[in-house]
């Protein structure tokens, strides 16, 4: 008869059989000491590529040896990547300060003994926190009833929050565990309390942030709406809902927001770049701000028919950021994002286009521009508009006849000539060259579809999307 959970739990990560006869290796894994604000009478848990990384399956359990250390025995071949949880994700271990810990590998067959130390969990931190005052954890387990799972929840209350009646814009925030607090961070915090605070004592207004750990394992699936054939993904429209119909709700329940679109912002980086951007898009009349940083457009190119297909149905204000040293085509694609936001209605001053010269795809960079794009976001700076009486490029227009590129209307800024640029919905260049009022261009498009085109001369920008067919 096979025993679960007895004190050297043998579990058969292949078959399941109750058979030392299997072929293949196993290992014991013990631990030999667990971090002191460990909470009494936690029950310790291996989650990993063998159990299809569930944080609490009952007979992934470890159980006391005859030393009273928690331990494991499993059986398999190849190479086994795991961590330890206290059955939940937000429970999972971290390193030493408390922050993210990569995946544990043990090869089978190396050893038959395994001894390791939890240095601590990622819910109860290191420490070295550096988080502020004002940042508090709403809740370690905060259920996602869209996707079936909990979530830890992070709040930035900005200072004169519990000494005042007023009522606040809301920032919503991804990768939570990077945001505030050096502890939990994976490679560097953005410093977002630290930044507001500065800005507050600045007299400047600061929102109430809301800043939601990423999922670990479920981090691609939750920030990506449409799957990858490499990658997987594909849940992002659930997420999106989650912060819509029941985060958003109990937020404004609880905490003295000021709950209308106009006050309400996302913002995020890489994948959480790419999120912020579907949610505040499908959900115009919920957001109107969205901060996108280094965005993982690449990931699908279904994000720019969506863009155009979604439309404009209400005043935005987008903010796009980069670095130069961070992929071939981001550059690229978040001009085609831009263009392709241009050609569905939104005006210059909704958009902001920042490329940072040696950017790398990293905290740091995050870091650096938050404040900025904060400020720009909701208005805390001067922007540019156009004076009384002064023309519009875009009362110029572009339009195809076959493939050929016509200009119309007011376009005296391009009489002379222009710098023309066409991409896919890839964000790939397809063509660049010059155009005039007066000349219409030959555009050898490779095959049928969405285009984005942009004209420049000199402070003149022109951008419209070409459907080539």
């Amino acid at each position: 008869m096979c025993k679960r959970n007895f004190i050297a739990a043998v579990v058969f990560a292949v078959l399941g059989l109750c058979s030392l006869s299997v072929a293949g290796s196993q290992v014991t894994i013990i631990v030999t000491s667990i971090p002191a604000n460990t909470p009494d009478g936690s029950s310790i848990y291996i989650a990993g590529n063998m159990n299809n990384w569930n944080a609490g399956h009952p007979e992934y359990l470890l159980t006391p040896n005859a030393q009273g250390h928690p331990s494991i025995t499993l059986q398999g071949s190849g190479t086994l990547s795991f961590k330890f949880t206290r059955g939940s994700w937000p429970t999972v271990e971290g390193n030493a300060n408390g922050g993210f810990l990569p995946n544990r590998s043990f090869t089978f067959g190396t050893a038959d003994t395994l001894l390791v130390s939890i240095l601590s969990w990622e819910d109860t931190g290191g420490s070295n926190s550096t988080a502020a005052e004002n940042v508090v954890v709403m809740h370690t387990a905060f259920a996602m009833p869209q996707l079936g799972r909990t979530r830890r929840i992070w709040l930035y209350l900005p200072p004169d929050y519990n000494t005042s009646d007023k009522h606040y814009p809301v920032l919503y925030m991804h990768d939570g565990q990077n945001l505030f607090d050096q502890a939990t961070a994976f490679a560097g915090e953005w410093q977002v309390d630290e930044t507001l605070n500065q800005l507050h004592g600045q007299g400047k207004q600061v929102p109430i942030v809301v800043g939601i750990d990423n999922g670990g394992a479920n981090r691609i699936a939750e920030y990506t709406p449409w799957p990858n054939s490499q990658y997987g993904g594909g849940e992002g429209a659930l997420y999106a809902q989650f912060i819509v119909e029941t985060l958003k709700p109990y937020i404004d329940e609880h905490y003295r927001t000021l709950p209308q679109r106009e006050y309400t912002a996302v913002m995020g980086s890489s994948l959480g770049g790419l999120i912020s951007f579907y949610i505040a898009h499908k959900y115009q009349d919920v957001f109107s701000r969205a901060g996108v940083f280094s965005p993982s457009f690449w990931f699908s190119d279904s994000v720019y028919g969506f863009a155009s297909e979604m439309g404009r149905n209400h005043p935005m204000k987008y903010y796009l950021m980069g670095g130069t040293q961070e992929s071939a085509s981001l550059v690229a694609q978040m001009q085609a994002m831009i263009d392709t936001l241009s050609s569905i209605g939104f005006s210059a001053g909704e958009m902001h286009l920042k490329v940072v010269p040696g950017g790398q795809h990293n905290e740091a960079l995050w870091r650096s521009q938050f404040g900025e794009a904060y400020q720009w976001l909701f208005d805390l700076q001067s922007t540019h508009t156009l004076q009384p009486g002064s023309k519009s490029p875009n009362s110029c227009r572009m339009f195809l006849q076959g493939s050929v590129l016509h200009l119309q209307g007011h376009c005296r800024a391009f009489q002379t000539e222009g710098d023309l640029q066409v991409f896919n919905l890839n964000g790939q260049m397809v063509f660049a060259g010059t155009v005039a009022a007066d000349r219409p261009v030959q555009i050898p498009f490779p095959v049928p579809g969405i285009y984005v085109a942009r004209l420049s001369s000199g402070t003149e920008v022109l951008r419209a999307r070409l459907l080539y067919f």
